[in-house]
This record gives C-alpha cells, structure tokens and sequence, in this order.
C-alpha cells in the first residue's frame, strides 16, 4: 500500500500577489470594413416586387443619412488578435502592473517600490537584451494622507513607484526587429507588500513568446559593363557595374515603398534609375506592393579614384536600404548584408 507523501514547502499552496501584469500590443487600428446591400431594382410582376425594400443603412458599420456603398468606413477597428509581426518594425507593447487590492477594502496590505524590468530574447543570441522602459504617462495621481492635495513624486530610474490600492504603473517598451525566428519578452515585476507586523519583497516574472516572419525578400544581381575608352588627354575612367534587385512583399498586407537607397562605402558612388526620377511637372509616385507582389529596382555603380581593396576575390559596393510604410502608416526599415561583385 502505497504511503501518502508528505506536504513540502514546494507544494504548500503560494499565497496570491497582490500585484498583476498586463501586457498589451501597441498596433495601429484600421478601416472598418461594410458590406452594402445592392440597390433594389423593382421586379417586372408587381405581385412578386415586395412592397418595403430594405434600407440601404442597415448594413452600414455605423449609423448615417448618406448612401455610401464603399466597402471601407471611416471608423477604426482594433486589432482583435496580436497580430504578425515582421522583420523591420518596431514591437511596441505596453506594460502594465496593477495593484489588485480594492479601494475601501479591510485589507491592511500597502504596496511600495513596484518596478518593471524587461528584456528581449532573440534567436542569435544566449544572453537576452534589456529594453529600455518609457513612462507613457504617469501613474495614477497617488495623494498622501498628510497632505490630500499634493501627489507623490515619482522616479522613473529604478526606484520603484508606491500604489495605492486600485492603481497601476504603465510602462512602453520598444524593440527593433531585425531578425527571423521566435522570441520571447521576458517580464519582471518587483514590489514590497506592508503590513502592520512585517514586510516583504516579492517577485514574478512572465514570459510572452512570438514568432517574427520576414515581411521583405531581396534578390540582387551584379553585371559589370562595358567601360567607355577614354580619349587622349582624358583620365581613364573607372569601373562601372548594374545593380538589380527584386523586391517581393512576403508579408500579408500591403505597403508602399518610401526609399530603396544603395549606401556605397567608399571608392564608389551609385546612381538609382528608378521612381524617383520625373519630368519637370510629373509628380513622383512610390510603388505599391500588394502582398506577393515584386518591384524591380536598379543602380548604376561606379569606381571612383583608386577604388577599394577586393576581399576573397570579391568587390564590395555597399549595402542596400529598404523603408516602407503600411497601409496605416507603421513604418518598417530594413538592411541587406554586403552587396559587390566577383571579380574575373
């Protein structure tokens, strides 16, 4: 017969924080969508033509006098989900660390020097980074019993915040995304609960897992050309080489492409040969990539004075710049690695 085990300390029941996290994603919202009903076109028998047709209005995302059949309305609607996320934005979440005790409540526990650590696991790396905290706006107005006009100062450099009961402490945090892969957002929260015999410092931490996808693909080709000959008296002109690059949206929505730069190192410079160049008069229209879409895009790059060094047989140009804009504004930035050349 098997002896009942003993109760440890690891399986006594932990007694509940007082304190809780929330943590939201900060996303811009969007368009809200209708569905119109199509106009009523009468029947050629009056017997089978209904006497009251529909109102138009009733499918309208919200309540208005005018007819408008457009599928997209001036409302905006949240993101009811997290969401993608995607190589080349900025994850924005905010933090948010409540006090759970009730105002009015019996309770003699206090709640003091609350803080909020955060920091970034990402897939190249074993060691995870800290993320820098900003205060989006400052916690509840705290009043002290001495003094029921005046608010307690808060430090926002590690000091910890004191909560009243029902209050809460919010925090943003803001990390670039610059790689493929799952990571994790590791959050840890410390306070000190009072009573009126003792006090104590507890501690959790939470851990929130995401998959970052890439939302752009970079195929380049590098074909030298021809050099002109140079004339007598004339400085021999350098190298000059074509560079071509398609551009694929892999994400899932659309984006407009803000600027393709080719950053040259130096012994070269680089002329684009794309949107950006009009006639006088003509204004400048940035392509539009619906997902899976491509953009062709070219630079002609050219060797000046002695060049660079090759490395391994190979000529580096320079890396090439993305920056584009989603359909409500979120901007998104990415780098390629070294772009050149081989040499024959």
């Amino acid at each position: 017969m098997a002896l009942p085990r003993g109760v440890s300390n690891v399986d006594a029941v932990k007694e509940p924080h007082s304190v809780s996290l929330k943590v939201l994603r900060l996303s811009r919202p969007s368009l809200s969508i209708q569905h119109p009903l199509p106009l009523p076109t009468p029947s050629p028998s009056p017997s089978a033509s209904p006497a009251v047709f529909p109102s138009p209005s009733a499918s309208l995302a919200y309540p208005s006098t005018k007819n408008d059949a457009f599928i997209l309305s001036p409302l905006l609607t949240l993101p009811p989900a997290f969401g993608s996320a995607y190589v080349g934005e900025t994850f924005s979440c905010t933090l948010c660390a409540n006090n759970e005790i009730l105002q009015g409540s019996s309770s003699a526990k206090k709640i003091s020097n609350v803080r909020i650590e955060a920091e970034m696991k990402i897939p190249s790396s074993g060691i995870p980074t800290p993320l820098v905290l900003v205060p989006e706006t400052s916690p509840h107005p705290i009043t002290s019993p001495q003094s029921p006009n005046s608010e307690k100062k808060i430090d926002h450099h590690g000091t910890g915040v004191d909560l009243e009961p029902g209050k809460s402490l919010q925090k943003v945090v803001n990390f670039d995304l610059k790689e493929e892969g799952s990571h994790v957002l590791a959050v840890t929260v410390t306070y000190t609960e009072t009573t009126a015999t003792s006090g104590k410092v507890r501690t959790f931490r939470k851990l929130y897992q995401f998959v970052c996808k890439g939302c752009m693909v970079v195929r380049t080709k590098t074909g030298e050309l021809p050099s002109s000959v140079a004339k007598e008296g004339e400085k021999t002109q350098g190298r000059k080489w074509a560079l071509e690059a398609q551009l694929e949206n892999c994400g899932e929505e659309t984006i407009t492409l803000d600027t393709v730069v080719l950053e040259t190192k130096e012994g070269f410079r680089s002329r684009g040969i794309n949107w950006e160049i009009v006639t006088d008069g003509e204004e400048m229209e940035r392509p539009v990539l619906m997902p899976g879409d491509v953009q062709q895009v070219c630079f002609l790059v050219e060797e000046v004075g002695e060049g660079a060094d090759p490395i391994d047989g190979r000529i580096v140009f320079g890396i090439l710049s993305l920056g584009w804009r989603g359909t409500m504004g979120n901007r998104g930035f990415l780098s390629t690695g070294n772009l050149g050349a081989k040499l024959k």
